[in-house]
């Protein structure tokens, strides 16, 4: 690999790196806000938004640089085309904390809800996959890239629990409608982050073995059972 190229490869995972510590900074905060009920830790994930958007233009016009200026193929190509994508997927997320936290000032202000609902497990697992999605795209990790892939299914579950208990909720006490509708709400942005840790992971799993996995988690999970 030429000297040149390396050294704009590395710079590409060194702002990589500044950008996902940023979005799980974001993720993490809004979400403890949420549990907390503290505003304030809302407000600092909106006024960080403006920082996330403009780091994702950064890397962006990085990306572009690097493959005019050098014209990669094989797996540098793979790297930068996957930088492109998991920027885009980080700053989605960063916008998606955002509405967690936007929903977090609003409930901050009303009654908790009496509900049966276990948004801290969602929470701590969502929290997971993204720290993983992370670790995995640093190391090129592809065992931790399955992993997160794995995990989806089971956020999409509990997103499912949690709107069938706030329906039923909303039925027998109409008073708490707004509040479940938010709490829904944030509920499905966490399931979306989930969504997104998952591209991540697909994308790594793209970039270091040239596989497309995408779409295909459930033929995936019948050849590991019949191993």
């Amino acid at each position: 690999m030429p000297k040149h190229l390396r050294r704009d490869l590395e710079n590409l995972k060194k702002e990589m790196l500044y950008m996902g510590s940023m979005v799980e900074g974001a993720i993490n905060k809004a979400i403890n806000s949420l549990v907390a009920r503290n505003t304030e830790w809302a407000e600092d994930v909106m006024k960080g938004d403006d920082e996330i958007d403009a780091k994702e233009n950064e890397i962006q016009e990085e990306c572009l640089k690097v493959l005019a200026l050098h014209q990669p193929v094989a797996e540098d190509l793979r790297f930068i085309i996957t930088v492109m994508k998991v920027n885009n997927d980080l700053e989605r997320m960063g916008d998606l904390a955002v509405n967690i936290a936007e929903r977090g000032v609003y409930l901050s202000t009303q009654p908790p809800i009496r509900a049966p609902l276990n948004f801290s497990k969602m929470m701590e697992r969502v929290q997971a996959m993204v720290h993983e999605s992370l670790n995995a795209l640093v190391n090129s990790d592809t065992a931790l890239a399955r992993k997160v892939w794995r995990e989806d299914d089971a956020v999409d579950e509990m997103n499912k629990e949690m709107y069938v208990a706030l329906q039923d909720l909303m039925r027998e006490d109409p008073d708490t409608i707004q509040r479940a509708i938010h709490t829904l709400s944030a509920s499905r942005h966490l399931e979306r982050i989930a969504d997104l840790a998952t591209n991540i992971a697909e994308d790594i799993i793209f970039m270091a073995e040239g596989e497309i996995v995408r779409h295909r988690l459930e033929d995936y999970l019948k050849q590991e059972n019949q191993a």
